[in-house]
């Protein structure tokens, strides 16, 4: 959305509009939708790490600041090579019991926890919380919701204009061009009705990714104890708050849980966890 202003702006400065360069071909829209589409959600991907740091104020340790993050260093790296991944930075930032991971590359992430979740957490149900985030890395959970973000906005940027030439001309290419004002507005309008059903897309896949880390979890420490006794805790606590870019990325959103959550509800996560098969974990 931020993008299609910035870039109406731009045409309107040098004499043109988005209708004009895309045409009147459906190939050419859908070709610019999904440069378009693509292009403000790979970014974000790209600058994730810098941005999640700036975002909390994570400062990245190596383990020789004291025994906490020593100890905090030495089971994500022992996370890690039982993933199969290269190991994350590791950070700590200042706030209220959360962790998150995030990163372009799953061999070139950051794993970061608050530095109250390290204070009322056991060792054993802060481990699990480090599965559960070096799982999204391995997974490539942050690559795929961004490839599932992409798709999304491409088919709110080609419907958008679609319906917008419906509804502004009839189809007519001419009368859209010259009510350009009118049209555009249109677009954008479209672009958030149509951005907020795509959004419970994205949410939905959100969830079903948080399922699937508290099992890696659970794979990762051979049993689904430590990730049930973590979670059981965070109920006792009080979740802190990521900025709205992270919230997706955290260990945990709240306490409940809808179709605009971005986590499931934390009994729902312990429940999927006790039934999960336990046969081949050791």
């Amino acid at each position: 959305f931020t993008l299609s202003i910035v870039a109406n702006l731009a045409c309107t400065f040098f004499g043109t509009s988005l209708s004009e360069l895309i045409g009147t071909e459906y190939s050419s829209l859908a070709i610019y939708s999904f440069v378009y589409g693509f292009f403000g959600a790979i970014i974000s991907l790209l600058i994730s790490k810098p941005m999640a740091k700036f975002a909390t104020g994570a400062v990245v340790i190596d383990g020789t600041e004291g025994p906490a993050e020593r100890w905090l260093h030495s089971e994500v790296e022992a996370l890690s090579n039982r993933a199969g991944i290269r190991m994350p930075e590791v950070a700590i930032y200042r706030g209220s019991a959360n962790a998150f991971a995030t990163g372009a590359f799953k061999n070139s992430a950051l794993v970061a926890v608050s530095d109250q979740i390290m204070e009322q957490m056991s060792k054993d149900e802060l481990r699990a919380v480090l599965a559960h985030e070096i799982s999204h890395v391995a997974n490539g959970d942050m690559v795929t919701l961004t490839l599932v973000q992409g798709v999304l906005n491409s088919f709110v940027i080609f419907f958008s204009h679609i319906i917008a030439r419906i509804l502004s001309s009839n189809g007519n290419s001419d009368s859209r061009r010259s009510g350009g004002a009118a049209y555009t507005l249109l677009v954008l309008l479209l672009q958030v009705v149509l951005g907020i059903f795509a959004s419970l897309i994205v949410f939905w896949f959100s969830r079903r990714r948080e399922y699937a880390a508290d099992a890696g979890s659970a794979r990762l420490l051979y049993s689904p104890s430590p990730m049930i006794s973590a979670l059981r805790r965070l109920s006792n606590l009080q979740p802190g708050v990521l900025p709205d870019s992270l919230k997706a990325m955290g260990i945990v959103e709240g306490k409940k849980t809808s179709i605009w959550s971005t986590h499931p509800a934390i009994e729902d996560r312990i429940a999927a966890l006790q039934n999960m098969d336990t046969s081949n974990m050791l």
